[in-house]
């Protein structure tokens, strides 16, 4: 079958980084896959795997070359001026109609696609006047949509999720997702669960790599975008409380980390917390790790404590809402805490006095690139 994933960007993140494992996946199973962006933000992520055809469509600058485009830009952007968070109604409907032209371009020279994926709100946002039945729309996250009863809120949700095929990624993600849209009215074609896929096979071949993570070794590990729904306030709480001389690792670099490295100073474990910023391949300092500790406020999924037990790496979390629970079961929910500095330390400490854990390969089956994918390729039900 031939399939495209859409996605905004490929910088580097684990949304963007689960799209380029789902278009590997895809060309791994012998199907002909293809991956668009709309921007390019060096440096940036790309598929494995050969096989897959990139594509880039510079959606800002068709808007502009597209005739009414340029009025329709600053018609948005007006528009926003007056009604905050308003730009996506204007600029999101031609948009649509510009990806649909892009996507008979590439089926004139490719053929027609069987499935088409997008990936992201800023994904969504961008093209929401695109409607086909062969497209889902993946949410990545719990659903927060400012002011539920607000016209613009419920009127964004009409557009972005409204007579479409949803796809949550865990089963936590469906449930709110679910309650979140029948409180706004809004009535999606379909709305179902298909996992992120976690290669295992690669991840352990990246995980090779010559890096700096074995200067640090060995070490607490936390992999995240420096935001607030990460919570390394949190993280830096409880590595404060924790009996372990071990230092802290953190990878990832976002907009708090001045904030956190002061944060850091103030708990006096500033010299032991090793900010070690963007890494394109993270694995090499799962697989160095002693433990993975995951802090966020609610993920999608967690798909990074998926890729530290295929490195070989124990994993405590948080119990926090969204999809944790879909891979934190069974033996695994031992290792959930509260979400207090207090607990999670209490959590880390006696998992490392335990000298960690085994780690069942079996865990990951479910999350197998070979069963995503298949689900993937299945016509959503009614709902």
């Amino acid at each position: 079958m031939r399939t495209l994933v859409v996605v905004r960007t490929l910088k580097i993140g684990g949304m963007e980084r689960v799209a380029v494992n789902l278009a590997d996946a895809f060309a791994a199973q012998g199907h002909e896959s293809h991956l668009m962006t709309f921007k390019v933000r060096p440096p940036h992520l790309s598929p494995q795997d050969t096989r897959v055809h990139v594509h880039h469509f510079a959606l800002s600058r068709a808007m502009w070359r597209s005739g009414l485009g340029g009025a329709v830009d600053i018609a948005a952007r007006v528009g926003n001026a007056v009604i905050r968070k308003s730009h996506f109604l204007i600029a999101g409907w031609w948009g649509g109609r510009l990806f649909q032209r892009e996507l008979h371009r590439l089926e004139q020279r490719h053929g027609r696609f069987d499935r088409i994926i997008f990936r992201g709100m800023g994904t969504f946002e961008a093209i929401w006047s695109f409607r086909d039945p062969r497209a889902c729309y993946v949410l990545e996250n719990i659903l927060k949509m400012d002011g539920q009863r607000d016209r613009l809120a419920r009127r964004k949700a009409r557009c972005l999720f409204h007579g479409k095929h949803l796809v949550s990624v865990s089963a936590g993600v469906e449930r709110q997702v679910d309650a979140t849209l029948r409180e706004l009215g809004i009535v999606p074609a379909s709305l179902r669960t298909i996992t992120n896929p976690c290669p295992i096979v690669d991840i352990r071949r990246a995980a090779q790599a010559d890096s700096p993570a074995t200067a640090h070794a060995p070490y607490l590990l936390n992999v995240a975008r420096l935001v607030p729904q990460k919570n390394h306030r949190l993280l830096l709480q409880a590595y404060a409380l924790l009996r372990t001389s071990l230092p802290l690792v953190i990878v990832g670099d976002g907009p708090l980390r001045k904030e956190l490295e002061a944060l850091a100073a103030e708990l006096g474990v500033a010299d032991r917390v090793h900010f070690a910023g963007r890494q394109l391949n993270p694995y090499p300092w799962m697989q160095h790790a002693r433990l993975f500790v995951l802090s966020s406020t609610h993920e999608g999924l967690g798909i990074v404590l998926l890729e530290a037990l295929a490195c070989g790496t124990p994993v405590v979390s948080v119990d926090c809402p969204g999809g944790v629970r879909d891979i934190m079961h069974g033996e695994l929910s031992a290792y959930l805490s509260e979400m207090t500095p207090e607990a999670l330390a209490v959590r880390v400490d006696t998992t490392l006095e335990a000298d960690g854990y085994p780690i069942d390969e079996h865990w990951l089956d479910a999350f197998s690139p070979a069963q995503v994918t298949a689900k993937f390729l299945q016509e959503p039900a009614d709902p």
